[in-house]
């Protein structure tokens, strides 16, 4: 028997966790936490779906929030066994689970001070996990290199290839043996796009009998990256000239180093203002070091950069913000600036607080770089409307808000039906399973996968489990 069920990230795109289980054991993809209203998200993420002590071991596809951020509590429900990720993933989750065991104590703590002020609709957070419990959650981290075979488990083996997404994301290849049976499954985690700057391509398991694959832009093409700088420098240039600020909500991990690495190209064309450019986030100036770290996950272009000195992640006017009081002295300077600041869906962190500055002055745009799952700030921002609630508190939004889909480091509906098509012609493909995306856009690919010849398409739903 060779089971998967889908715990987290079944018809959404946050709170991924998938199980293999067979008659000797079970193995986890990844723990990510649920992101959405605030009551919905803790009562989710406080009750794991899934027994710890029954687990063999945990497989990280990447570093994401939404696919490691329940790793420590986890741990603090019980679970002690090895947790399998690149090199790269590995250090990249400790700066992450400490940042987000951090936010989770300081908005606990904004959040008692509002309520102490008399503010209404409002109840007390409680933090799902503190940083006493990332460390020894880091302890149980191990290191596997791309394309290294390992046993994990009684029955299971584990490699890596490169996902493409984010540093260090990985798609799992499982062989697993069980009564008998034999099957390679390979989880996309979060599949990466093809001629991306910085990070290499993704790769193609071979001799796969079971595709689990993430769906997030299954009904969408993205922009070419031409276009989409070129839609950044209109953004802050009308911005620029109506005395506004540029706010990006932008994750830490890649995102924020992408949209760097986009304005370092547009300032040395000149086809943008000279604004300062601010990198308002302590975790992402410690995930760029980490990037620096580790060259084996870049392209070609970007190693060539790195040996000649010039750092993609540099350029004259960006300065990189960790200082809470420098943080503040942003939105008080009223000049016009780009300000990339964590949290990418805008459910924490300083991007609050610059949202908070200038969401109701017409001079400022949001500029909004990646998805925005349902229920989330990010997403009522996306739709527009009229008033949003931003640590709890009403505001008239009337800044102006432009989307550009076309930095997600997301494979869109092209590259999904493309990767699936690579791993098909490279072996014996059956069944695909699609995760990690909504209904419209799982039912859009599900559609277009059936009219390539697909013909075993399964769109999981939450805790099903399906026979391999």
């Amino acid at each position: 028997m060779i089971e998967f069920a889908s715990l987290g990230g079944a018809q959404t795109v946050t709170g991924s966790k998938h199980l293999i289980r067979t008659s000797r054991t079970a193995v986890l993809l990844d723990c990510g936490l649920f992101q959405g209203h605030r009551q919905e998200a803790m009562e989710k993420n406080r009750n794991l779906p899934v027994d710890p002590t029954a687990l063999s071991a945990v497989v990280l596809s990447h570093a994401h929030i939404d696919h490691s951020g329940a790793l420590p509590l986890l741990r603090r429900q019980g679970y002690r066994g090895p947790i399998y990720a690149t090199p790269a993933t590995r250090d990249l989750a400790a700066p992450m689970l400490l940042d987000t065991a951090s936010l989770q104590q300081a908005d606990a703590r904004h959040i008692a001070r509002l309520i102490a002020r008399g503010e209404r609709d409002l109840e007390p957070v409680e933090p799902l996990y503190t940083e006493s419990d990332v460390v020894p959650t880091l302890e149980q981290m191990i290191g596997l290199p791309y394309r290294r075979a390992q046993e994990i488990a009684p029955g299971v083996t584990l490699r890596f290839l490169d996902a493409g997404h984010v540093l260090g994301s990985a798609i799992v290849v499982l062989d697993v043996k069980d009564q008998g049976e034999a099957r390679r499954i390979a989880f996309t985690g979060d599949l990466g796009r093809r001629h991306l700057p910085i990070l290499r391509d993704p790769e193609i398991p071979e001799g796969v009998d079971c595709l689990i694959t993430e769906s997030t832009y299954g009904d969408r093409l993205h922009p070419a990256m031409e276009e989409n700088e070129n839609a950044l420098a209109d953004i802050i240039n009308r911005t620029a000239a109506r005395g506004g600020k540029v706010i990006i909500p932008s994750f830490a991990l890649e995102r924020a180093q992408e949209v760097v690495y986009a304005l370092k190209r547009l300032r040395r064309a000149g086809r943008v203002a000279a604004l300062p450019v601010y990198v308002d986030s302590p975790l992402a100036v410690k995930l760029t070091d980490v990037f620096r770290l580790h060259p084996e996950c870049y392209d070609d272009d970007a190693r060539r950069q790195l040996a000649a000195s010039d750092s993609p992640f540099d350029f004259p006017g960006l300065r990189y913000v960790s200082d809470p009081e420098e943080s503040k002295a942003i939105d008080a300077d009223p000049r016009p600036a780009v300000v990339i600041a964590a949290n990418g869906m805008c459910e924490g962190g300083r991007v609050l607080h610059h949202l908070r500055a200038t969401v109701e002055d017409p001079r400022h745009t949001v500029a909004i770089v990646g998805f925005q799952a349902q229920h989330t700030l990010g997403r009522r921002l996306v739709e527009r409307r009229p008033e949003v609630r931003i640590f709890g508190v009403p505001h008239h939004r009337r800044a102006e808000i432009a989307v550009l889909n076309g930095f997600s480091a997301h494979a869109d509906q092209a590259g999904l039906v493309g990767f699936a098509e690579a791993v098909r012609d490279g072996g014996r493909l059956g069944p695909v399973i699609l995760v990690h995306g909504e209904p419209p856009a799982q039912e859009a690919l599900a559609h277009l996968l059936g009219t390539r010849g697909f013909h075993n398409v399964v769109i999981a739903a939450a805790g099903q489990s399906i026979t391999l």
